[in-house]
């Protein structure tokens, strides 16, 4: 365990008394570092794995440090009766929590040894060993399946889809970890009753999956990418209409036994 707690890794923030990102009441731990580009990434400051600075109201602030294991649980420990009240946790985000494995799984694996529910959000950019040495330390997996299409995935993300649509399958037929299928909504992206409907299609098929989370896109990170010195590439595109988000639920359910919830 002495090894586990002082293995290194890389954050840009821990958020405590989240609702979001698992059951119940979580402390979130953000993960430097990222293989996707997405368009409309709410956390550009969690791409790049180095240390960078970004201007917040007017003010330089340095993005990412270096923490142990140690270091993170005693932040993630002093919630855990929140915890065991609500069936709360940890939840790994990023970024990628892939792109740094072995810190992720020291995480997990002392974060389960400590009789604490674990959770990951990922996309699942890794290849399945990676993962494999993950999940018998992962209550819930939360995957982010954007598309079904390869070529529309790449033009919106910067890479092909085929990996992680694999990694779902097999993630599934492992039975390790409950897995939760999450979908961005994203106008001009995926947000057409076609598209969704694809996706729940796919997610059906997966042995175990018996929920589906609609995420509506939003632009609460659009300043980030000013203060980062880049161009915001969704510019002029609107969030999605309640009704639509709606819309789009009744097209999950109509083509799949999953049940969809909005947000989450």
């Amino acid at each position: 365990m002495e090894d586990l707690l002082q293995t290194k890794g890389r954050i840009f923030d821990i958020q405590r008394y989240s609702i979001h990102d698992g059951m119940g009441i979580r402390t979130i731990v953000f993960l430097k570092g990222c293989v996707l580009r997405c368009r409309w990434c709410c956390n550009p400051e969690s791409q790049e794995y180095v240390i960078q600075t970004m201007m917040v109201d007017g003010k330089p602030k340095v993005i990412g440090r270096d923490v142990t294991v140690a270091e993170v649980m005693e932040v993630v420990e002093k919630d855990r009766a929140y915890y065991r009240r609500s069936g709360g946790g940890i939840t790994l985000s990023g970024g990628e929590s892939l792109c740094q494995p072995k810190f992720a799984k020291a995480l997990l694996q002392t974060a389960k040894a400590k009789g604490i529910s674990t959770a990951m959000e990922s996309m699942g950019c890794a290849p399945f060993e990676v993962i494999e040495e993950i999940l018998p330390y992962l209550d819930t997996y939360l995957m982010d399946i954007k598309h079904t299409n390869p070529a529309k995935h790449k033009e919106f993300t910067g890479m092909s889809n085929e990996m992680m649509l694999e990694n779902a399958r097999k993630i599934a037929a492992s039975g390790k970890t409950r897995l939760v299928i999450r979908v961005p909504v994203i106008p001009t992206f995926n947000a057409t009753p076609e598209e969704i409907a694809g996706i729940a299609q796919f997610a059906d098929k997966l042995p175990g999956v018996d929920k589906i989370h609609l995420l509506p896109y939003h632009r609460l990170g659009q300043d980030k990418y000013e203060g980062l010195g880049r161009e915001y590439l969704m510019d002029g595109i609107l969030p999605p209409e309640n009704e639509h988000m709606d819309m789009l639920k009744k097209v999950v359910e109509n083509v799949s036994r999953l049940n969809c919830q909005i947000g989450g």
